[in-house]
């Protein structure tokens, strides 16, 4: 399992879309979540304001990136790790992920916040200074909106969105990125084993994981966060620290989500000892 995990993405792929991301023939071949067909130009009308498709140069420059992605969940709470997550070279928020006020247990900093429509925080003063705002794509949808956001147009919430949805992010062009669909495909099909439904979402299809691959080095060599979860990829059988997953009677509530399959994935990260549960939480 071990060598399963370190070589699955050997193949450099960009952590977010870019200018090459019609060659990638991967993602194009799919639509939303796990890919990016009928997209196309979409994807070229952000990409040509947002223009910037990497980390900051400091993080780039670093030949092995800490990572630690930070959910909604209450496991957190009461454990004073605040300033150990803050130690982490690159923290990663999911969707409207509090920080304010939680400080002492979630930490302050904030590298990326990654996200969707739906998910993302409404009121602009709750978006922190000098973060990345990064889109997950899961329909067709959230393109179009994230280009409403990008050129400052109007919102409809009539756009096919299942709640209200965020009409501005306080962020200019170059601070807002594309999760590149390739690593929600790999990790949800290659790694989880997820039903592959003819490359469309489904039943079970979509894990609280799906940010797990967030590539944070373009080879490997970095520290990835799952769903809540973080862990060291610099040496392994680094720590693993349970930092927020959903409750799990609101996610097995969902239609998409398949929380037992996710579980024995972890689970079999922590007894083949590729990462360490310190909160017990799995």
């Amino acid at each position: 399992l071990t060598a399963l995990l370190y070589s699955r993405f050997s193949k450099p792929a960009p952590m977010f879309l870019d200018d090459s991301f019609r060659k990638w023939a991967r993602i194009r071949e799919f639509v939303p979540p796990f890919g990016i067909k009928g997209q196309d130009n979409l994807i070229k009308a952000i990409l040509s304001v947002t223009k910037e498709y990497r980390l900051t140069p400091a993080l780039d420059s670093l030949s092995c990136r800490r990572c630690i992605i930070v959910g909604n969940g209450g496991v957190l709470a009461n454990k004073s790790l605040g300033s150990r997550i803050d130690d982490y070279d690159i923290v990663v928020r999911l969707n409207s992920a509090p920080v304010k006020g939680f400080e002492k247990d979630v930490g302050s900093k904030t590298t990326l916040r990654i996200t969707y429509p739906e998910g993302a925080m409404q009121r602009p003063e709750q978006y922190e200074r000098d973060s990345l705002f990064v889109l997950a794509g899961f329909k067709w949808q959230d393109f179009k909106w994230l280009k409403y956001i990008v050129y400052k147009e109007r919102v409809s919430a009539s756009d096919g969105f299942w709640k209200s949805v965020a009409t501005r992010v306080p962020k200019e062009p170059p601070e807002i990125r594309i999760l590149n669909p390739y690593f929600i495909q790999e990790a949800a099909f290659t790694l989880i084993g997820l039903p592959f439904n003819n490359g469309l979402m489904g039943r079970g299809d979509i894990f609280l994981l799906h940010k797990l691959y967030v590539k944070v080095s373009g080879n490997g060599g970095g520290t990835i966060d799952i769903g809540s979860i973080g862990y060291e990829l610099c040496t392994r059988g680094g720590g693993l620290v349970n930092l927020h997953p959903l409750r799990l009677t609101r996610s097995l509530e969902s239609w998409t989500h398949n929380i037992q399959r996710e579980k024995e994935f972890l689970r079999k990260l922590v007894k083949a000892h590729v990462i360490t549960d310190l909160t017990s939480g799995i």
